[in-house]
């Protein structure tokens, strides 16, 4: 009997002090997606446009900061991006400058405001969010602190979870907004994307709000997700290149051992797949 394979490590962290300021940035979280599903998906080619950019093809796997969209969000924007699934230390894209953070290292792009968004903003980025699900939706005092971070930021009824065409509603945005800015603008763009989240019953063909959200449904939000995902990408290469971070903030259950939902410590719900990677300018 063989030994199981040991996955081969992810590539060496870019060195983010030499991104940071040359290239647009792109952070994408395809919020509520299960690791499970996002591999399972990847693996029967049925996310084509989203696996021709993760390295190797394959989804790494990581520990969210958060069990929901508040509390993982909070921690992403203070620089805590999901934690490799593996024994560390691992050091991080981006971080506060914190005397002896352990995860601060010389690839680390370190920043002196208290969260990355305005700390690109001093950098000289354009800071626009996209938002999707209720935390970003701007309607009360709580709806508002996590937009409230970015310069700019947007959110109406199309981009929300009881949307079925919530994804395109927001690329569409994305676009105009990378169609306004100057050429020598550089640009953070956030994007959370609803679509995952329940209700996605509708992404199902067949499916119905009697029967409620599945596992299965789960998996036809992700593909519906990659079938529009390719214009957010064009868009965000088209001026120059851009450092794209995909990632979901935290899983959800589906009756995984009698559980339904996230907010709770369950390996369905801290278990997230995750991806960064480079698009080079379009032609």
């Amino acid at each position: 009997m063989h030994p199981p394979e040991t996955p081969a490590p992810p590539p060496p962290l870019p060195d983010m002090n030499e991104v940071v300021g040359r290239d647009d940035l792109l952070l994408l979280t395809l919020d509520t997606l299960r690791h499970d599903v996002a591999v399972e998906l990847a693996a029967a080619g049925r996310i084509p446009n989203l696996a021709r950019h993760l390295p190797g093809g394959v989804w790494e796997e990581r520990h969210a900061p958060g069990s929901f969209t508040y509390a993982s969000h909070q921690a992403m924007f203070a620089g805590f991006l999901p934690t490799p699934a593996r024994p560390g230390p691992h050091p991080r894209l981006f971080a506060a400058r914190f005397a002896g953070s352990e995860s601060t290292a010389g690839r680390t792009y370190v920043f002196d405001t208290p969260d990355l968004v305005s700390g690109l903003a001093a950098a000289g980025y354009r800071t626009v969010c996209v938002g999707g699900v209720g935390f970003f939706n701007k309607q009360g005092a709580l709806g508002d602190v996590l937009p409230g971070m970015f310069q700019e930021s947007h959110w109406e009824p199309a981009f929300g979870v009881a949307s079925p065409t919530s994804f395109e509603a927001q690329v569409e945005r994305a676009e105009q907004v990378v169609a306004a800015l100057p050429a020598d603008q550089r640009l953070f763009l956030f994007v959370n994307a609803s679509a995952l989240h329940q209700p996605n019953w509708f992404h199902l063909a067949g499916a119905t709000a009697e029967a409620g959200d599945t596992r299965a449904t789960h998996a036809a939000a992700l593909e519906y997700i990659d079938r529009h995902i390719g214009r957010l990408l064009t868009a965000m290469s088209s001026r120059r290149r851009c450092f794209a971070i995909v990632c979901s903030d935290h899983g959800t259950t589906y009756g995984d051992g009698g559980y339904t939902g996230h907010r709770l410590a369950h390996e369905a719900v801290w278990t997230v797949p995750y991806a960064h990677f480079f698009l080079e300018p379009s032609a």
